[in-house]
């Protein structure tokens, strides 16, 4: 079982639990990691609310530290959801495409390498 992002397979590495699964990338190794792991919470519905299904992607990737104490370092990304019951899949593929444009924008860039929220 693999999946690919921006033309990189990466190959089932563990079912880290029965609601959670990682994938590496051929560059991942034992000293520099390039990992995908994927999770989902079922939901829980009460007797006022039908509940929310709960699901996230986590990129960990380490690289080369310029100018710091320690020579690597892990960069990482989590993007999560929670999707109310009932939510139309429509409405759902609006909000993924919405984010995949945020996440290709300079705003995001700038946000993940400067912090900078206020432009």
């Amino acid at each position: 079982m693999s999946i690919t992002i921006d033309s990189v397979a990466y190959s089932l590495d563990a079912q880290t639990s029965p609601t959670s699964v990682r994938y590496a990338s051929p560059a991942n190794t034992v000293s520099a990691k390039d990992l995908v792991q994927l999770a989902r919470t079922a939901p829980k519905p009460s007797a006022a609310f039908s509940g929310v299904a709960r699901a996230s992607a986590k990129f960990t990737r380490t690289v080369d530290l310029t100018g710091a104490i320690t020579p690597k370092g892990d960069i990482i990304c989590e993007v999560s959801f929670s999707v109310p019951v009932g939510a139309a899949d429509a409405d759902v593929v609006e909000l993924c495409d919405d984010v995949g444009e945020f996440v290709a924008s300079a705003s995001c860039e700038a946000l993940a390498k400067a912090g900078k929220i206020n432009q």
